[in-house]
């Protein structure tokens, strides 16, 4: 797996299980997008916006990373929420930049 996806995965996973999602947002760069696609939800600009976002609504289960690609700059990775694997939930669409997250897109099937 993508070093930069296991890590996200792992630190997202972390911070359900604790409610900590401090170590989870060092992933991303300062001006950071995290945008989902299928829940009238965001899109949010910065970390401060998304480390809020997670505050408000935090997630209540983890991820299970299915399947990965790369489809141009972006590392495309299909998921499933732990609880219903390996039931495909989405798509984690990451941009990098500079061994950081730039770009998340999160969609739902």
């Amino acid at each position: 797996m993508d070093e930069l996806l296991a890590e996200h995965v792992e630190r997202f996973n972390g911070g359900i299980r604790s409610g900590d999602w401090a170590p989870m947002l060092e992933l991303f760069t300062d001006e950071a997008e995290l945008v989902f696609v299928g829940p009238p939800v965001g899109p949010f600009h910065g970390r401060e916006a998304i480390a809020a976002a997670y505050d408000a609504q935090p997630p209540d289960d983890e991820i299970r990373v299915l399947d990965e690609r790369r489809e141009g700059g972006e590392l495309v990775a299909g998921y499933a929420w732990a609880r219903e694997a390996p039931k495909r939930a989405g798509d984690l669409r990451l941009t990098e930049r500079d061994g950081r997250i730039a770009r998340l897109v999160v969609t739902f099937d």
